[in-house]
């Protein structure tokens, strides 16, 4: 098989419960989706899970692109981890990654390669912990959920899984296995974001009414990615005309720690969701590829900008925006307000009461010296190596410094399983309002009522 799309069609199962989703299709909510069932019996809830000491880490990697090639690379250099198995359907992805694990004098970990079910084969494998799972969206449910009944920890990249059945499915299963399951959001690590973490916990902001959040990154490029690579399983998402905030969680996932959103005093109730007219994917596909290309086949619907606006059960508001598309710089908005100031990223800056005129931003050396007086003790303690390290200018080594840091001392996680699932669950909610014209559409409560004895997120020293 040389073709991903082959890789997808053959995926296994999801298993029960799990509805068959197409590679493309929006997911629309129902009332039923919206209403959390029982907890099986057997299951345990999660929100502060601590799992067993793991003296040394072991990781097994799945999907070894762009993405899962850098976390395998990354995870070979930290003490106490090892890489010693990975599996992608390219043997020059394996290979790839068998010589970045050189590099550092790691061993050559085992390698399943050229059939889209041989991670199974790594599954099995009793000197696996843990697994970094990197691969298309439509693999990250049906992935998870085998290595969660295999008794591993899963750890998957963004999001947790595109549809509401899905983030059940995998909720379920990491409950009955009593294992780590966290989506990877690594740009909760990023400074600037612990930077915000920490003025909201020290209360420097006040009382927090609002944020903002978005994933604005324009991607056309990927388009030339037919065959294999991010764009030959990407692009054809942009394509449904109710397609909704495709990739809401790299905005949404730090403002939600900051407000401690399914954690003790609020969590995400409703949201409304409207998008632009999608015009810049046709317009690239007609300018780059000929007429009868496959990409000039599709019709990219799908709005170039999307726009939530997300309720909480305390009455505060998220805006999010997600955009891929148009020509303009990358932002991630990381905006935070509160009854004492504002705090904001794309550039960096700060409106604070008592620290000068909040009517004009605090920037250049007079934001540095407030990054510097509450700047993460986390990022002071390991934003240096993390730099040396790499990885999104080091978010990606201080998130999983951090993760084995906490598998192997024992300790509760910085994001739950539960956080995942409702970052995630934007998108398909998103898609849902729109094809409703609009309509709010309520989250689904992951925790089943948990989250109201979840502690905050601490500032971690």
């Amino acid at each position: 098989m040389n073709d991903r799309r082959t890789f997808l069609k053959n995926l296994g199962a999801l298993g029960a419960g799990v509805a068959a989703v197409g590679a493309v299709a929006p997911a629309v909510a129902t009332a039923a989706e919206t209403a959390a069932p029982p907890r099986p019996s057997g299951s345990r809830y999660l929100g502060d899970f601590a799992a067993p000491k793991l003296e040394q880490v072991r990781w097994g990697v799945i999907g070894l692109g762009e993405r899962g090639s850098v976390l395998a690379g990354i995870l070979g250099q930290i003490e106490g981890s090892q890489v010693v198995a990975i599996s992608d359907l390219y043997s020059d992805y394996c290979q790839r990654t068998v010589a970045a694990l050189a590099k550092h004098g790691r061993p050559a970990p085992a390698v399943y390669q050229g059939d889209p079910k041989r991670y199974h084969e790594l599954l099995a494998r009793p000197d696996v912990d843990a697994v970094v799972i990197a691969t298309p969206w439509e693999e990250h449910a049906p992935m998870a959920i085998a290595a969660l009944r295999a008794g591993k920890h899963a750890f998957v990249e963004v999001p947790l899984a595109p549809t509401l059945p899905e983030l059940w499915a995998i909720i379920d299963a990491a409950e009955r296995a009593g294992r780590h399951c966290m989506m990877l959001e690594n740009c909760n690590y990023g400074r600037e974001e612990l930077f915000y973490l920490n003025l909201c916990r020290q209360g420097v902001l006040g009382e927090l009414l609002h944020a903002e959040a978005a994933y604005i990154h324009e991607l056309r490029f990927q388009m030339q990615h037919v065959e294999r690579g991010t764009g030959s399983w990407r692009t054809p998402h942009y394509s449904p005309a109710h397609g909704g905030n495709l990739y809401p969680t790299h905005g949404l996932g730090p403002v939600a720690q900051y407000l401690s959103l399914a954690r003790t005093e609020d969590n995400f109730e409703r949201l409304v969701s409207f998008s632009s007219p999608g015009r810049g994917r046709t317009l690239a596909a007609r300018k780059n590829f000929p007429p009868d290309h496959r990409w000039n086949r599709l019709k990219f619907e799908g709005g170039d900008i999307s726009t939530q606006i997300v309720k909480t059960t305390l009455g505060r508001t998220v805006l999010v925006q997600w955009d891929e598309t148009s020509p303009r710089p990358y932002s991630r908005h990381d905006l935070v307000q509160g009854t004492q100031g504002t705090v904001a990223g794309f550039p960096p800056r700060a409106a604070i009461e008592g620290r000068g005129d909040y009517h004009k931003w605090l920037q250049g050396e007079a934001y540095e010296k407030l990054r510097e007086e509450f700047e993460h003790p986390l990022y002071r303690r390991l934003g240096a190596q993390a730099e040396k390290m790499g990885g999104h200018g080091g978010m990606d080594s201080i998130m999983l410094l951090r993760l084995v840091e906490c598998l192997r001392r024992g300790e509760a996680l910085d994001q739950n399983l539960y956080e995942g699932a409702y970052w995630s669950a934007v998108r398909p909610l998103s898609a849902a309002s729109e094809a409703a014209g609009g309509a709010p559409q309520l989250f689904p409560d992951f925790t089943r009522g948990g989250w109201r004895t979840t502690k905050p997120l601490a500032v971690v020293a």
